[in-house]
């Protein structure tokens, strides 16, 4: 059993809960000024999203009483919102699907909450906007289980903006988790500017994170100023709302597959040891520390290190 919580942490929950709720007009008789409750909404954006799909699956998935699911299906029907069909793998099974009157019915619902959600957001400010859709994928991250994280990542190459965001998200998380001094804001400015200026989009690459269309993540790959044949990993961040996610492994994993197909006989890296958790996605991924070295930079005594693997 998961030990309890304090009870002013569950009051915290629970005053949120009730906020949020209140906020977003899930109390009013129907939803969104609509003849649909809230449940009732949602069995029909599952119906919308899938296309087809049986009772028992859009059950599991949202948590459904069965007998509260039967009623509201039953009411659908009746009210000429959805079919329903056999299965042709399974007699025993009744597939639903919206008719073209639930359609209707879902698109009006769902522009009403578009129009919502683009309010509430449009009342922020841009860098309040941004902290609360950080916050957003935080709290769903560390209250969702492995399996229902999946889907929700997408890894791409940088786009305007991109490595403004980089920069900045490298000072502040480095300033906030080690106390690094804008030394290090400096220094990653000036490799990412080189970068943007310089890179050769066939041998370089720079790949941004997203989960939900939000930017949690970057790395970028150039060829080592040194010897033509290695490339070099840089700037890798995991932001804390994308954290636990697998991100920080699968942009090491994207970098390696990209300078193997570019010919690169090996990559080479470097960090430093109080990194921890970046070092042990560097040694998942086949790297070997190849030298470290003590050295004073952003206002502490580091040891840094370079590690390297052959492609």
């Amino acid at each position: 059993m998961p030990k309890a919580a304090p009870a002013t942490h569950v009051e915290a929950l629970r005053a949120f809960n009730r906020f949020y709720t209140r906020k977003i007009g899930v109390l009013e008789k129907g939803l969104l000024s609509s003849p649909f409750s809230l449940t009732q909404a949602r069995v029909l954006f599952e119906l919308a999203q899938r296309g087809q799909a049986s009772a028992n699956e859009i059950g599991d998935h949202l948590g459904l009483d069965a007998g509260y699911l039967s009623r509201i299906v039953r009411g659908f029907a009746s009210d000429g919102l959805i079919t329903r069909k056999p299965s042709p793998h399974d007699r025993r099974c009744t597939m639903l699907s919206l008719t073209a009157a639930g359609r209707r019915a879902f698109a009006d619902l769902d522009r009403r909450s578009q129009t919502q959600a683009a309010t509430m957001l449009g009342e922020l400010p841009p860098a309040d906007r941004e902290r609360l859709l950080g916050n957003m994928l935080a709290v769903r991250g560390m209250l969702e289980t492995p399996s229902e994280r999946s889907g929700r990542l997408v890894l791409r190459t940088h786009r305007p903006g991109d490595i403004g965001w980089a920069i900045e998200r490298h000072g502040k998380l480095y300033a906030d988790e080690y106390r690094w001094n804008l030394e290090f804001e400096a220094l990653v400015a000036t490799l990412f500017a080189d970068f943007a200026t310089r890179h050769d989009p066939a041998r370089e690459r720079m790949w941004i994170a997203e989960l939900d269309g939000t930017r949690v993540g970057c790395v970028f790959v150039v060829q080592n100023a040194d010897d033509p044949g290695i490339a070099q990993l840089r700037c890798l961040l995991v932001d804390p709302a994308g954290r636990g996610h697998g991100i920080g492994r699968r942009l090491v994993e994207r970098c390696i597959a990209f300078a193997r197909d570019a010919g690169y006989r090996g990559m080479t890296l470097w960090t430093n040891d109080v990194l921890v958790a970046a070092r042990h996605i560097y040694e998942t991924a086949g790297f070997t520390l190849a030298k470290e070295y003590r050295h004073h930079s952003f206002g502490h005594e580091l040891v840094g290190q370079i590690w390297s693997r052959d492609l």
